[in-house]
């Protein structure tokens, strides 16, 4: 067997925040799989747009589901489980036969990302390599212009989409803090802070380190409706010499 296949991390956004061995990778690419909405070009897919060699093989692999019905419906995880074994079944197929596919990836690969859904289910199967790409999360406290962290502060990177009461005790118990999958559950995330008592040091950043980043207090942003792409964060106040 000489295909395989290679998850690439490609960084926040910023081309220039991609690796050396991920721009390689891309423009050396002959055959590329990339995840997206249906009817969307795809967050990786615009990321790598003027990198794809002329006459590379483009498979798009589109979400069945996405926000139409709630994560904690079981429909939910068989749908996609049914799109990532058939999408796995076809990659499969393809490096036996020799091609090695390139899959980018927002982010890191192994960091909440689709990819992982992949690499776990073909990675007894085909060679896998993974490139790490800096996460969204990093651009988004750089881009707040303070460190997130201080001598022995604990860092908790905490998701939305938890329970209020459990995301207010998660909350509440961490020095530093970093929120995602933000969405629809902007308005419990600022209940959640209040409760906790730590709404008034909370910063929110959108679309870090891209052409359309934001960055302000979320005391600045209450009622706004945040795109996808969204980290609410607290800076620690640990020890300092």
């Amino acid at each position: 067997m000489t295909g395989r296949l290679i998850g690439v991390g490609l960084g926040p956004g910023d081309p220039e925040l991609m690796s050396v061995r991920a721009d390689r990778l891309i423009r050396g690419a002959r055959h590329l799989a990339y995840f997206r909405k249906a009817g969307r070009r795809g967050r990786a897919r615009k990321l790598i747009d003027a990198l794809i060699a002329p006459g590379a093989e483009e498979i798009a692999l589109e979400y069945p589901v996405t926000t139409e019905i709630p994560v904690t419906d079981p429909a939910y995880n068989a749908i996609l489980a049914e799109f990532y074994d058939a999408a796995c079944a076809d990659l499969r197929f393809r490096i036996q036969g020799g091609q090695t596919i390139v899959v980018p990836c927002e982010g890191d690969p192994f960091f909440y990302g689709s990819f992982m859904h992949l690499y776990t289910r073909l990675r007894d199967d085909v060679p896998v390599e993974v490139v790490p790409g800096i996460t969204g999360m990093s651009a988004a406290w750089t881009a707040t212009g303070e460190p997130i962290t201080w001598g022995d502060d604990v860092l908790s990177v905490v998701m939305a989409t938890l329970p209020e009461d459990e995301l207010t005790r998660r909350i509440a118990e961490t020095d530093a803090l970093v929120v995602m999958k933000i969405g629809r559950n902007f308005d419990k995330l600022c209940r959640s802070l209040r409760r906790a008592g730590k709404f008034d040091r909370a910063w929110l950043v959108e679309c870090a380190a891209m052409e359309e980043q934001q960055v302000m207090k979320l005391s600045e942003a209450e009622g706004r409706r945040v795109p996808y792409f969204t980290i609410v964060m607290i800076h620690g106040q640990g020890r300092r010499p």
